[in-house]
């Protein structure tokens, strides 16, 4: 019997659905109790081949069939499951995918050890239970041999950084992104092939991860790769990164760009100081150093990379307890209020000392640890002060949360972070002109912590942040910078206030 939901079922198709699904929501899995209304909608859409039999509907909950609006039944649950992934984290790659997909028993694994011989133009690859053949194919501006095959899931890993080892994953996953990609390969082919390498025993994926992690969604379990046999990862990670910023229809995002290139430029910087050719190490030496190894990347970049490893230097400290509220994209949002590009455009722009310094880092001149523990500090005192007490679900009403909500938007922060650095510069006694460049790149003692500390609590106890809903200070903050900074600064938000002043 063929039917649409364009009429009412009747009771007896409806018992039928029940006897078939049980009394569960198909979205959910949960039980639907006695009394509460059961709704019953397509599985699969007729826009994509769903068929109008009893066998392609299924029970679901009115709160459900609200909340999937005009999805498909099918892609309602995909969604569901996505977003209960993606509560996992903000930093989540396609090898946490993978790792959710075995301990749903989605897949069975992933990851198995691949052994491989390249001879004569052609390139074996066998593991457990299967073995292929695929031709080898050189590249002519590197040199470097790879080849194309479909591989199953079962020996397929992400690229991500482990033991010390940098990564080539370039991104974290996007719940959007990922979403409608499952909802775009329902129809649609695949145009290009996901790019890996072959790490030891390992295939490892750097490009491509958004589409797998669709097609995964869609039931798809063998996938179409282009694996590199023998690349140098330094260069294979220069053109991954430049592939996925410069040339890529969707852009990094600068936050992540922060954490990928802070890593790398880790690794450069510890290669450089255990150099041991007797030439004193400071910062500007290691700029100069890899200069001459990076030939034709700009100064430009690598100053951006420079100042990439500071900003992961403190907000990937273990001991930074505002790292939970930072945001891995470039919004920000109810969970993590704060993004690392306003990081970047209010304290670590006021705080930190961005450009590379001379000082021997052999000798006590040299201070670039003591800073990073200074703004890990400065960073807590923001978390004691305030940010403990962040509560997303608390609704506008609440007036601890309205007041945070004023203090950390993107613009109020970058205007009082300015009217902070020189309160905390008078508290310090820095009258010097490179002292105030360089405010935290000191050891400091618990006392001139505590008169930080001091200065800050005036900042987030500063009574317009908790004006009423509607009050103008919500339009100010609106505003560009300078706008917000002169409204600040005439309401009484001045160095002096902070210091302990009155109003």
């Amino acid at each position: 019997m063929t039917i649409t939901l364009k009429r009412q079922l009747s009771e007896e198709e409806k018992q039928r659905i029940l006897d078939q699904h049980g009394r569960r929501c198909w979205a959910t899995g949960m039980e639907i109790a006695t009394g509460q209304p059961i709704h019953f909608d397509h599985i699969r859409a007729f826009s994509r081949d769903g068929e109008s039999e009893l066998d392609n509907i299924a029970p679901m909950t009115a709160e459900c069939n609200r909340m999937k609006g005009t999805l498909p039944l099918e892609d309602f649950r995909v969604k569901l499951r996505l977003q209960e992934f993606f509560r996992g984290g903000d930093r989540l790659t396609l090898g946490d995918l993978l790792r959710y997909l075995v301990e749903q028993g989605d897949i069975e694994d992933f990851g198995s050890d691949v052994n491989y011989v390249e001879n004569d133009g052609r390139v074996s690859l066998k593991w457990v239970g299967d073995e292929r053949h695929y031709e080898a194919y050189t590249c002519p501006a590197t040199g470097w041999k790879y080849f194309y095959a479909t591989l199953p899931v079962t020996v397929l890993d992400s690229d991500d950084e482990r033991d010390r080892e940098i990564g080539l994953q370039p991104r974290y996953l996007i719940f959007k992104k990922v979403f409608e990609m499952y909802r775009h390969f329902q129809r649609h082919p695949v145009l290009q092939p996901s790019i890996g390498r072959l790490v030891g025993n390992k295939v490892r994926l750097f490009d491509g991860q958004h589409k797998i992690a669709g097609l995964l969604l869609t039931g798809r379990r063998d996938f179409e790769c282009k694996i590199y046999l023998n690349s140098d990862i330094r260069l294979l990670n220069q053109t991954n990164i430049q592939a996925h910023d410069k040339f890529a229809q969707t852009r990094f995002y600068s936050s992540i760009m922060v954490l990928k290139l802070g890593s790398q430029f880790g690794v450069d910087f510890q290669a450089y100081k255990n150099e041991d050719n007797g030439d004193p190490k400071s910062e500007s030496g290691f700029m100069q150093w890899l200069e001459r190894r990076e030939a034709g990347v700009a100064k430009g970049d690598l100053r951006k990379r420079f100042r990439s490893y500071l900003y992961n230097a403190v907000i990937e400290a273990d001991d930074n307890q505002m790292k939970r509220f930072i945001s891995a994209s470039n919004r920000s949002s109810d969970e993590k209020p704060i993004t690392i590009d306003q990081l970047s455009k209010s304290l670590f722009s006021n705080f930190l000392y961005r450009n590379p310094v001379e000082d021997n880092m052999a000798t006590e001149d040299y201070k670039r640890d003591a800073e990073v523990a200074n703004m890990v500090a400065i960073m807590n005192m923001f978390y004691d002060l305030a940010l403990h007490a962040w509560n997303p679900k608390a609704g506008k009403n609440d007036e601890t949360q309205r007041r945070l909500t004023r203090l950390f938007r993107s613009k109020a922060s970058m205007a009082w972070s300015e009217i902070l650095k020189d309160a905390v510069c008078a508290k310090l006694d820095l009258l010097d002109r490179e002292d105030r460049q360089r405010p935290l790149y000191r050891d400091l003692t618990d006392e001139q912590l505590e008169r930080v500390k001091q200065v800050i609590s005036r900042l987030v106890n500063w009574k317009w942040w908790g004006a009423p809903p509607g009050d103008e200070i919500d339009r100010i903050l609106a505003d560009n910078k300078s706008v917000v900074k002169e409204w600040l600064k005439k309401q009484g938000l001045r160095p002096g206030y902070l210091m302990g002043a009155s109003e």
